[in-house]
């Protein structure tokens, strides 16, 4: 009788929304990122401390290798967990290889374009497409969303709980929180810059929308505990009072 061995699976990959910072540079100058950078982390939050970062140099900068091998070095320094350098028309897979890191393309705060479906043939007798059609459905959760957990909606994500330090909530679509928002809200994940989040009470450890963020330490105090409406004007995010 021949024995069977099972062969176990060396890999796995598993599909996960993970949350990136982008650090954009807009002076390489290796005294100056000291400064402020290290001031900075002093002042973050522990996940911050924490989180994978994606370079972003500034296409005003001139991207001098040298300088930027210098910077790269300062923030390692710092104990900055770099991963990645965002590509652009100055940084190719050859200067991020020679600094030890791999390339991003950064969707993120850009508008994404909407994928428009074909037209057919001949619309007599077709049914008319509304917008509403087309909608991804809306997830809503009624149980509070506890420290440690994750939500992810496709569409808009409707929270009629509070949400705990430590819960992260991400839609790609426009969030709204009926309670208490103490954790991380990030709405318009793929890039939608016309998200907006709702919450009865703002006192987040972090709001985004499109990959435009503000920490706590960053929130507005005449905002912080009250009904708030967040959207972006341009590149700011704006903050409106909810009566």
């Amino acid at each position: 009788m021949t024995a069977v061995v099972e062969e176990k699976t060396a890999i796995e990959f598993k599909g996960r929304m993970l949350m990136m910072t982008v650090l954009q540079l807009k002076n390489l100058d290796a005294n100056v990122l000291h400064q402020q950078v290290s001031q900075r982390l002093e002042d973050a939050a522990q996940w911050l401390q924490e989180a994978p970062v994606v370079i972003d140099v500034s296409p005003e900068l001139d991207s001098d290798p040298v300088a930027l091998m210098a910077a790269v070095d300062t923030l390692r320094s710092l104990g900055v967990n770099l991963v990645a350098l965002a590509r652009s028309e100055h940084i190719d897979a050859d200067t991020a290889s020679m600094l030890g890191l791999g390339t991003l393309s950064l969707a993120g705060g850009r508008e994404v374009p909407r994928r428009t479906e074909p037209e057919p043939a001949s619309n007599e007798g077709a049914p008319e497409t509304t917008p509403a059609a087309q909608h991804v459905e809306t997830m809503v959760i009624d149980q509070p969303v506890r420290s440690g957990q994750q939500v992810y909606s496709r569409g808009d994500l409707i929270v009629l709980a509070p949400v705990s330090t430590g819960a992260e909530i991400m839609a790609d679509g426009n969030i709204h929180v009926y309670s208490n928002l103490r954790g991380r809200a990030l709405a318009g994940v793929r890039g939608d810059t016309s998200a907006r989040i709702f919450c009865q009470q703002l006192n987040a450890e972090l709001v985004s929308i499109a990959g435009h963020y503000r920490v706590a330490e960053d929130l507005p105090e005449s905002y912080r505990n009250k009904p708030v409406h967040l959207c972006m004007q341009g590149d700011a995010m704006h903050f409106t009072a909810l009566n």
